[in-house]
């Protein structure tokens, strides 16, 4: 079984605000860094996005993707891989949870597989560089206050 990589980090904001960005994928590639563009070619009844192409640029991985993903309440999202140039499986997800007085823990836990050969130690190491840009991105995002 694969092994995955984990990060946490508190926002300030509430669970709705950080979810709220999550869930805009059209502004990926404002504050991702590894995201140039986003599409959402499937939504569910509630209008989020079940399935969204992805252009990503991760230095040594360039690849174009689909990913299907789930909504667990309104604290929680994860998904998996449905197509890759690149990549064998990619599963991942963020879980919020309250933190305080209006701020929000958030976990993202990231599990990839590439089509090349890979040690795993590189492996999970551009995992935890992925994870932890993608919190920083989010952290600050949220806390500006753009929408």
């Amino acid at each position: 079984m694969a092994e995955h990589t984990s990060s946490s980090i508190t926002i300030e904001a509430a669970p709705a605000d950080v979810m709220a960005v999550i869930a805009d994928f059209a502004r990926y590639p404002d504050w991702t860094g590894e995201v140039k563009e986003a599409e959402v070619l499937a939504t569910d009844e509630q209008g989020r996005a079940e399935q969204v192409r992805l252009v990503m640029d991760a230095g040594a991985i360039k690849d174009d993707q689909t990913l299907g993903y789930t909504w667990t309440g309104d604290h929680e999202v994860s998904w998996t891989l449905v197509k890759s140039q690149m990549l064998r499986s990619l599963d991942g997800s963020y879980i919020l949870k309250p933190a305080g007085a209006g701020a929000t823990e958030v976990t993202y836990q990231l599990t990839v597989d590439v089509k090349i050969p890979m040690l795993g130690m590189i492996k999970r190491k551009a995992e935890k560089v992925i994870i932890d840009r993608a919190l920083a991105g989010l952290k600050k995002r949220v806390e500006s206050g753009e929408k």
